[in-house]
């Protein structure tokens, strides 16, 4: 294998799930160049992964008819002029199809997708591999299976340099380094997230066990009022500085450095388990054996566990299924994965 295309086209947390098949592959055919094809918004989250050697972006659903179909003629003359000798595919979009079925090559891997039987699916790929396992890592990593590779790598890779943590101390220059927590508080749909007045009372606790708390969030409007009301709330105004305002490479390295991450089903909290920051996680009404971090430093809260949690069919977009948890749950959480310093 001298050259190899992996296809995932979804979200920030699910690429970083990806990263053990691409480690894998590396590990496994070290002199292969790995390229990787997915959204363009989402290039920030693999940046800086040694083990890839070009991102190709397609552009999502959000641009003009005119400019999807522009970039599309272009990737498949880029990608057809590279002429892999793997295609290892992890989504469902029938634009994958399409794009395989221009590729000259001779192993095309892909999940067997129950959705997707119809011929055109089917004779666009050589293999399709039974989605196995019980979370995402383990499930993308199945798909390699018809390759009887000798060494599987099942770890999370988020990488960033030393001028990137520089770069967050700079612009939190009060934060005590290895002696704060981050908390991630927002989420990309409701349902995932907890009530702020929840989120300060644990930060309250933070504080009085010593601690500085970091507040952290995407640029959106509404992710920006969270934080805001959630700093009103709480006795000591957490850090609220980079909420926001940071790249995902910068987001990394201010959870490596933590001391504890908390927070919800997010990108962030695979971060967490990819830098091996102890986390302490919220679920709702999703998946909480998939989604979980792939961490063994985790403490997990499942509002299933206090209330039952409708199935995905019947699911309220916006409701805030995590209420179910109480505020000192987490609280006495904190304090077993805290030890407690003298302010």
């Amino acid at each position: 294998m001298k050259k190899i295309l992996v296809i995932k086209m979804r979200f920030h947390g699910d690429m970083l799930l990806t990263t053990p098949v691409i480690s894998t592959l590396k590990t496994n055919y070290p002199n292969a160049d790995i390229d990787v094809l997915l959204y363009e918004d989402t290039f920030p989250i693999l940046s800086e992964n040694p083990d890839i050697h070009e991102l190709y972006g397609i552009k999502n659903k959000k641009n003009p008819t005119f400019e999807k179909i522009k970039n599309f003629l272009a990737l498949i003359k880029v990608l057809r002029s590279n002429h892999y000798d793997l295609v290892v595919n992890l989504t469902d979009q029938w634009i994958v199809a399409v794009i395989c079925r221009c590729l000259d090559c001779p192993i095309k891997l892909t999940h067997d997708f129950a959705h997707r039987n119809k011929r055109f699916w089917r004779n666009s790929f050589t293999h399709h591999v039974a989605l196995s396992g019980e979370h995402w890592v383990e499930r993308n990593l199945s798909v390699l299976a018809p390759l009887n590779l000798k060494e599987l790598h099942p770890v999370l890779t988020m990488v960033y340099g030393e001028q990137v943590w520089q770069s967050v101390r700079s612009k939190l220059p009060q934060v005590d380094t290895n002696k704060y927590v981050v908390i991630q508080p927002t989420a990309r749909q409701d349902f995932k997230s907890w009530e702020n007045d929840r989120f300060s009372q644990v930060i309250d606790a933070i504080h009085l066990l010593g601690y500085q708390v970091v507040l952290t969030s995407g640029p959106g409007a509404s992710d920006l009022l969270c934080i805001d009301d959630i700093a009103k709330r709480c006795k000591i105004k957490p850090l609220t500085e980079v909420a926001g305002k940071t790249t995902f490479p910068e987001l990394a390295a201010l959870i490596d450095h933590a001391v504890l991450f908390i927070g919800v089903d997010s990108a962030p909290m695979h971060i967490a388990a990819a830098v091996k920051t102890p986390i302490i996680c919220l679920f709702g009404a999703t998946d909480h054996i998939a989604w979980r971090p792939w961490s063994d430093n985790v403490i997990q809260f499942w509002a299933g566990d206090y209330q039952s949690m409708p199935v995905r069919e019947k699911l309220d977009r916006s409701k805030k299924y995590l209420a179910a948890i109480p505020a000192q749950d987490v609280i006495v959480a904190v304090e077993s994965m805290l030890p407690k310093f003298d302010q």
